[in-house]
């Protein structure tokens, strides 16, 4: 149960890095957000500290899962909250990435909830 724990935190760290990359305007060009680009590289951050947290004490694992993908999921609702009131980027890829990556924390979030305490 740790490896998946930790594997769901590294899918979700690389994609907030690669949207973090977008809206800097290195991976693609148009798509530049400022605000999108630090808030992504925080979340970024957060869930990479917690992967290297993970491997360093597995037995915490399941607690850094659950507040590390908290934390993330509770930043992607401010993203999505500013997508629907019009303040952040709404564009395409913006709608889709954000509902992608809330099934994926909220998948995530369940499955370090469920681990058994005693396995770690």
């Amino acid at each position: 149960m740790v490896r998946t724990i930790q594997l769901f935190m590294l899918v979700e760290a690389v994609t907030f890095i690669a949207a973090s990359l977008i809206h800097a305007g290195v991976l693609i060009s148009g798509y530049e957000d400022p605000a999108a680009r630090i808030a992504e590289g925080v979340i970024a951050a957060v869930l990479i500290a917690a992967l290297i947290l993970s491997f360093i004490r597995p037995a915490w694992t399941r607690w850094v899962g659950l507040a590390a993908q908290g934390f993330a999921l509770l930043g992607t609702l401010v993203g999505l909250f500013t997508i629907i009131i019009g303040i952040g980027p709404r564009t395409v890829l913006d709608i889709v990435y954000h509902a992608a990556i809330v099934v994926v924390l909220v998948w995530g979030l369940i499955v370090a909830a469920r681990a058994p305490s005693e396995a770690f």
